[in-house]
């Protein structure tokens, strides 16, 4: 379950970054800020940002864009039911929960797009069989499910659809996306590889920590 819109960002950050890297080797490399802008009557640069939202968590609680504003996250879709690559997805994103954890300016957002079956009941069940006790960092979402198709096509430029054609009954790509302190994609991963989440492992301090 595969997205072009994933390559395309991965490509971007690549490119990106390898420019950088030719320019200075050796000054830290800045990640770039993806998706479209535009310059405004004031001539400031306006960046793309995630779009305001509210879905709730396995805890029943109400999540809202505002409770992720001045901090770092990092998000996904996926379904509890998938077949294919979620359960390599959710080893992966294993890996960036322990690591940050204890950090409470990081979060992370995973969005179910079968919320008819993902209820906030199924998720508390599915977040605990992986180790997560609470939502103080990782957040497992459902909500109404043409606006999560809708965060996922438009905010997060990643596929998120039903399609009765693919395993599952969903198309999804298995991207990772890094989210800054002002709703800003700045990073896209390939959930499914380790050496992609180990570059995402990298990234995540050089926005942390500013």
């Amino acid at each position: 379950m595969r997205s072009i819109s994933i390559y395309i960002l991965v490509l971007l950050v690549w490119a990106s970054a390898c420019k950088t890297s030719s320019d200075n080797h050796t000054d830290p490399i800045e990640l770039p800020i993806l998706g479209e802008r535009y310059v405004d009557d004031n001539q400031d640069t306006v960046y793309h940002t995630i779009a305001p939202f509210v879905f709730v968590n396995q805890m029943g609680d109400s999540i809202r864009n505002e409770d992720v504003m001045g901090k770092v996250y990092v998000a996904d879709f996926f379904f509890t039911t998938c077949p294919t690559i979620c359960p390599i997805m959710k080893k992966e994103m294993l890996r960036v929960y322990e690591q940050f954890k204890t950090n409470p300016d990081f979060k992370i957002l995973s969005h179910s797009i079968d919320p008819t079956h993902d209820t906030q009941e199924v998720l508390k069940d599915y977040a605990e069989k992986l180790g997560i006790e609470d939502a103080s960092t990782w957040n497992f979402l459902t909500g109404d499910q043409e606006k999560i198709f809708e965060m996922g096509q438009t905010s997060y430029l990643t596929t998120a659809m039903a399609d009765q054609q693919e395993p599952g009954g969903f198309l999804h790509s298995g991207a990772f996306l890094l989210i800054d302190q002002q709703g800003r994609i700045r990073g896209v991963y390939d959930g499914t590889k380790s050496d992609q989440v180990d570059r995402l492992l990298n990234d995540i301090p050089k926005i942390l920590n500013k």
